[in-house]
């Protein structure tokens, strides 16, 4: 009876300092987690789930236990929500600034494409930058095809038409757009 409650009270005092412990262990790990992202994020410029495979990879190359890893993983997604509230990622903005900087280095529309679905970005929201970046500027694809065709010296070298022609069509860009830049 007595004995008992003293036992209760001092099994549920540990159990409130064990609790209590958890969620300052989570909370600092939370801090270091978004520590990590956002120096990330201050290097390079990442998608959500970019970001999400980053800080995962993170976690498994850490020397804890498994049951900490697990518990890491679940903070990610608190960690994601923050950094989307505060604005540091945003994949509207990372697929609009990858389109131009992609199409500035002289790659085709279906290498973009395929570049961002790797990044994790939605279809509809990457067909969506293209026709925007369509409406900003017409020729963009013919350009960056021309950027293409210069940095791989087709037109200086004597090789054929035909490979000239293979190695653009490898490289994602249409048939037309093929024809018109190498003649």
């Amino acid at each position: 009876s007595k004995k008992t409650q003293i036992i209760i009270i001092n099994h549920n005092r540990s159990f409130l300092l064990i609790y209590l412990f958890y969620l300052y262990i989570s909370l600092v790990d939370e801090k270091k987690l978004l520590k990590y992202a956002v120096d990330y994020l201050s290097k390079y410029d990442s998608s959500k789930k970019n970001l999400i495979k980053v800080l995962k990879r993170k976690i498994f190359r850490l020397k804890i236990t498994n049951f900490e890893k697990s518990k890491l993983i679940n903070i990610i997604d608190k960690v994601i929500i923050n950094l989307e509230k505060n604005k540091f990622i945003d994949d509207n903005r990372y697929s609009s600034a990858k389109i131009i900087s992609l199409s500035n280095a002289g790659k085709s529309k279906n290498f973009i494409f395929n570049y961002l679905i790797k990044k994790g970005i939605d279809k509809l929201q990457i067909q969506n930058s293209l026709n925007f970046m369509h409406q900003d500027n017409n020729n963009w694809e013919l350009e960056s095809a021309k950027i293409f065709v210069r940095k791989k010296k087709l037109l200086e070298k004597n090789e054929s038409y035909e490979k000239n022609l293979a190695k653009m069509a490898r490289a994602g860009f249409s048939y037309d757009i093929c024809k018109k830049i190498l003649g």
